[in-house]
């Protein structure tokens, strides 16, 4: 394929169009999930009758959100990826490193269609309640993959018009070598050895983390019987039909219209003068305004670039450092993964089998001490540096008034978890009832959304939610092949040889996940590693829920250190610190919660307590 300008892409506004109109319905049927489960809330305690359906219906129309969703995320580049080398490339090389992405897309989408179409038309059953056949709901992975191919025809940025066809051909070809050739091409490797390798292979090679575990996967089953490839369609198209699931979208678009809404801005203001005066005192704010919105979002991104907006511009307008700012804005917005409704912790009890509510009130302490930790270091830092103390403290009429503005959004934690908790409703529905109350807030009482916020919002809620949820699907089939082989029970022997003490294999687990953490991200390492990880501290004596919380915090720290950081990358960005400045600023922070990893790691009663006492 040769060089060409950029003109020979105009062909590109049909795709453009049509990514709009499946971006739009994507929204609408995730609005559709979100209000039909309301629905249920309200026959279930309004009008004192459940309906049999509406679960049913949430799940078929966020399965195929998502799978339309993927589509536009292909054509635009949005999925989550792991970036180590491309950036730093020569723009003909970087064109050519995107040639060889859209080719492994296409493999990926070739494997979805023709085995999705296989076990679309296998499918027997029907949806009881809602009597739709079940190859309906299945035919989601064929269909958005399809469209995704579509996308895939247009021109590659720097190539002629067909360099898109002959990408389709290319994968097409790949298809039908890995397929028939797999077992002469891999030899006598086990499945689970073939899909490590080419699984890590694709994703250091920043191919979307999603392709690569399909491709992985794949690749790992073509060593065996035919019959055996629908595996992959199979596993990913139920993966998703997951009630526990839905509460992931529903958290992240109460996230998103709670930014936009005003509700964001009034937790800052209450945080403001309740610590401001204190030295280091808008460092102080920093950490309770990301407890409080953490208790609302869910989302340490979504928290971050909020915070960072606010809070960053005003805290180097009163002599802060801008990345001792940035620095401490990043380890703060970690939280939000660590007090409920955390979507770390949601997407460990849908992949392990446990208790949300359970994993909701266990958090809670490490959630508490990871701040007082953060709190601790921020105030020392802010002593050695003369920041902050110059604030008047605010008067009581102030902070009342600033607590009242603020009660609306500190009574959705309340309601959250103690809704939870109590059984009133699931986490799902919580998450419902959630965006339900953050629309009401942000509408009628702080009055901060109109139609082209909220839109944007929504759209923005959406594509976060299809990159998490097209991983979590892709990374079904991937653990199937590692239960099939048993791989966690050798992984489990091989760990007891090592050691008999589950504290001490816990801190070595703990190492794997930080360096791991490191070169994934959260979500995609968890999905890769709960399988593996849980049978074999279960096997050793640890509490499921005790190692949810570990391996949330493990993770997260990961998100603040390099090459990956993305949240070290995001306040930077946001808050606009050289990002090389910030990851040193952040070290202090960073060493304080590993302090506290290991007082959660070593003593189990800081999490299992609470659960024991108040839990579900």
């Amino acid at each position: 394929m040769d060089h060409v300008s950029q003109t020979d892409n105009a062909p590109a506004l049909p795709y453009r169009l049509l990514a709009k109109l499946l971006e739009n319905t994507a929204v609408v049927l995730m609005l559709g999930a979100t209000g039909v489960v309301v629905l249920q809330v309200f026959c279930r305690y309004v009008l004192n009758a459940s309906l049999p359906w509406p679960e049913e219906a949430a799940q078929f129309f966020f399965v195929w959100a998502v799978f339309l969703g993927m589509a536009v995320l292909t054509f635009r580049n949005r999925h989550i990826a792991i970036s180590l080398f491309v950036p730093q490339l020569s723009a003909k090389s970087q064109a050519m490193h995107h040639a060889f992405v859209k080719v492994a897309t296409a493999v990926g989408c070739i494997v979805l269609v023709v085995h999705g179409i296989d076990f679309m038309n296998r499918a027997m059953q029907v949806m009881p309640a809602l009597r739709v056949p079940l190859r309906y709901l299945f035919m989601a992975v064929p269909f958005g993959s399809a469209l995704t191919l579509l996308f895939l025809t247009a021109p590659i940025p720097s190539y002629r018009w067909w360099s898109g066809l002959a990408s389709l051909i290319a994968g097409l070809v790949l298809y039908y070598a890995l397929r028939e050739g797999g077992s002469m091409l891999f030899g006598g490797s086990s499945s689970t050895t073939i899909l490590m390798i080419v699984t890590m292979l694709l994703i250091f090679a920043e191919v979307p983390i999603v392709y690569a575990l399909v491709i992985g996967s794949f690749a790992g089953l073509t060593p065996m019987p035919p019959l055996m490839l629908v595996t992959v369609t199979q596993n990913m198209s139920g993966a998703l039909n997951s009630f526990t699931l839905l509460a992931i979208p529903f958290f992240i678009l109460a996230a998103a219209v709670m930014n936009v809404g005003g509700i964001t801005v009034r937790i800052v203001d209450l945080a403001y003068h309740l610590v401001g005066h204190f030295r280091g005192g808008l460092a102080q704010a920093n950490i309770v305004t990301n407890v409080m919105l953490a208790g609302v979002s869910g989302s340490s991104t979504a928290d971050a670039s909020a915070t960072a907006k606010l809070l960053v511009p005003e805290m180097v307008k009163h002599g802060y450092g801008r990345s001792f700012s940035c620095a401490l804005t990043a380890a703060s917005s970690t939280l939000a993964n660590m007090i409920p409704p955390g979507l770390g912790l949601i997407i460990y009890a849908a992949l392990a089998s446990v208790s949300v509510g359970a994993l909701f009130v266990g958090t809670i302490v490490p959630g508490i001490m990871v701040a007082l930790a953060l709190s601790f270091v921020a105030w020392v830092i802010s002593v050695r540096k003369g920041y902050g103390g110059t604030k008047d403290r605010s008067s009581r009429s102030d902070r009342w008034k600033s607590f009242w503005l603020a009660t609306p959004a500190l009574c959705l934690p309340v309601m959250i978890v103690g809704g939870v908790r109590f059984g009133i409703f699931t986490a799902t529905e919580a998450g419902a009832m959630a965006f339900v109350f953050a629309l009401f807030c942000g509408a009628f009482i702080y009055r901060g959304l109109s139609a082209k916020n909220l839109s944007e919002a929504f759209r923005e809620a959406v594509e976060d939610t299809v990159a998490v949820a097209v991983i979590i699907a892709a990374a079904s089939p991937f653990a199937w092949i590692l239960t099939f082989e048993q791989t966690p029970q050798k992984i489990a022997e091989w760990l007891a040889a090592l050691t008999g003490n589950k504290i001490f294999l816990l801190l070595l687990i703990n190492l794997l996940l930080i360096f791991v953490g490191l070169f994934i991200e959260m979500i995609a390492a968890m999905v890769i590693l709960v399988p593996i990880l849980v049978p074999v501290v279960v096997a050793a004596g640890v509490d499921p829920l005790q190692f949810g919380i570990i391996i949330v915090m493990n993770l997260v720290i990961g998100a603040l250190t390099p090459p990956l950081g993305v949240l070290v990358f995001t306040t930077a960005r946001v808050g606009g610190a050289p990002s090389t400045s910030v990851f040193r600023a952040i070290l202090p922070f960073i060493g304080a919660q590993v302090v506290v990893l290991l007082l959660v790691t070593m003593i189990p009663q800081i999490t299992l307590l609470p659960i024991q006492l108040f839990g579900p």
